[in-house]
């Protein structure tokens, strides 16, 4: 049976095509994930997840004749998404730009000194570092210039490493 007519019957609901068609490129998402994520734990992680993305919204294609390109897509995604995350470093290093902490720092302590922070500090800080959100979209979604949004987040940074500094919990490098 052609590629063409499995994919619309996988898009129609019959799972046996569906795995068929997963089969057949089950050694092209596990070399896609290898590349990016370079750990093979992680890659047969990502083909499990990119399948089970791809089921779930299967009836989204629209050509079948991309299914192989529509689905290494998916898998690129998921991949990039994994990427981001793990480059989220313990937050002395990736929002405070600084790499000594006490061996007593803690998560709580982080979470402490957010909750000491204005509301929009707050969310600004969330935004932009645990949501990598990128400043200009941020921008758009309070409807503020991208410099103002620049500079209360350089304020809101300032004052997070405070209340750090008050506390005597981190050290400058």
């Amino acid at each position: 049976m052609s590629e063409k007519k499995l994919v619309e019957k996988a898009i129609k609901g019959n799972e046996d095509a569906f795995l068929e068609l997963i089969h057949s490129y089950q050694e092209a998402l596990y070399r896609t994930a290898i590349s990016y994520l370079k750990n093979e734990g992680d890659a047969l992680e990502a083909v499990q997840e990119v399948t089970y993305r791809a089921y779930r919204s299967l009836k989204t294609v629209k050509e079948p004749a991309y299914f192989k390109t529509w689905l290494i897509r998916i898998m690129m995604n998921y991949c990039q998404d994994v990427i981001k995350k793990s480059k989220r470093e313990v937050l002395e290093e990736r929002i405070l730009g600084m790499q000594g902490v006490s061996e007593d720092f803690t998560f709580l302590e982080v979470e402490e000194a957010l909750l000491n922070l204005s509301d929009y500090n707050r969310e600004l800080l969330h935004l932009k570092y645990f949501e990598d959100v990128k400043i200009k979209d941020i921008a758009v979604m309070w409807n503020t210039p991208e410099g103002t949004i620049k500079t209360r987040l350089h304020k809101a940074l300032r004052a997070f490493r405070h209340n750090f500094e008050e506390k005597g919990e981190m050290k400058r490098v």
